[in-house]
């Protein structure tokens, strides 16, 4: 199959996804979210999620198909995330994709939410280098990750092992009075701030922990200054200084990931290092891997923002990859699976 055309469907948490790609080029990517829904509770409702991508998956695979000049008919294959993620808007998504599967007579890749973050740089840069580094950060993951071949070998290096930097941020960004999700209120808040003012702590960078947790991540501590830092300023009847509040947390966060990223690219001798997930789409972060890829021989990719949030662009990427390279399909039983391990790249 020389230019296979891919639809893949995203449904991992709040984002109903869908994707079109022939072979390595984008065709479109749809997207319906559900996060003004959320909103108003401070974060994901799994129970809220699921209903919205019951509502939305008709509509928005019509939307894409129309919009790449496409008809169903046409498809060599469906994909899908089959997992990590929240079980009940995973379900969605898979009874989705084999229900397109079965219909149109057409093979369905399963395929790793975590491993599709990677893959959505091949539309955007072009196919990746073997191997590959990959640091992953969104609201529910931080990994760093070694990837040989995005299809067959991805291997874990780290992970966070509390809150994830996404995570994170929204929760700092509540207490700053900041709307949610807080990532992008963050970022832009943080641009008017002093990203030195305040020293908050690095986690898993010094002494005993850095050997123990080399390329883990820890967030935990690091929301739990803040809040203390605040609390002590409100407890003294003095205003809180927001943007250098905001600015440096997310200098504390975007210096960590960073060093430890290129730490590993350095000792696993990977001259390319792929930032993907939602909080690569933080200003402060990409400038400073680009700074210190430079400075290292590095070099950076990064898609752009819209590809770096949950996409069906990402998985129909790894679907169609999975097909250009001969890669066995999915069982029609393939499960949805909440705790599917990264190194499990297709169900």
């Amino acid at each position: 199959m020389n230019q296979p055309l891919v639809l893949g469907i995203e449904t991992s948490c709040d984002e109903t996804g869908v994707g079109i790609v022939r072979g390595q080029t984008l065709l479109v990517d749809a997207v319906a979210s559900s996060v003004d829904e959320h909103a108003r509770f401070g974060g994901v409702v799994p129970e809220v999620a699921s209903r919205a991508h019951l509502e939305a998956m008709v509509p928005t695979v019509e939307r894409a198909c129309r919009q790449a000049g496409v008809r169903l008919q046409d498809l060599d294959a469906v994909a899908v995330t089959s997992g990590p993620g929240l079980a009940g808007a995973l379900l969605v998504g898979v009874a989705a994709a084999k229900a397109l599967a079965v219909g149109l007579g057409v093979p369905i890749y399963g395929v790793n939410h975590l491993a599709a973050h990677v893959a959505v740089d091949i539309v955007e840069h072009g196919p990746l280098p073997e191997p590959t580094m990959g640091l992953l950060v969104s609201g529910g993951h931080s990994n760093l990750l070694l990837v040989p071949d995005v299809t067959t070998d991805i291997r874990s290096l780290g992970s966070t092992i509390d809150d994830a930097a996404g995570e994170a941020f929204d929760k700092v960004a509540r207490l700053l009075g900041l709307p949610f999700p807080g990532g992008p209120h963050i970022d832009r808040v943080a641009r008017e701030g002093d990203r030195v003012a305040i020293d908050f702590p690095r986690g898993l960078t010094s002494g005993r922990d850095v050997r123990r947790h080399r390329f883990d991540y820890s967030f935990s501590g690091l929301k739990t200054a803040v809040a203390r830092w605040v609390q002590a300023r409100e407890a003294a009847g003095e205003a809180v200084p927001v943007a250098d509040v905001a600015a440096s947390f997310q200098e504390a966060v975007a210096d960590v990931l960073t060093r430890k990223a290129v730490l590993a690219c350095r000792e696993h001798g990977v001259d390319d290092l792929l930032i993907g997930g939602g909080v690569a789409a933080n200003s402060r972060l990409r400038a400073l891997a680009q700074e210190r890829c430079d400075a290292h021989g590095i070099r950076l990719r990064v898609p752009r923002p819209g590809l770096c949030t949950d996409n069906g662009a990402m998985v129909a990427a790894l679907g169609a990859e999975m097909v250009l390279r001969g890669r066995e399909a999915s069982r029609l039983d393939l499960p949805a699976d909440s705790s599917q391990p990264v190194e499990q790249i297709r169900a």
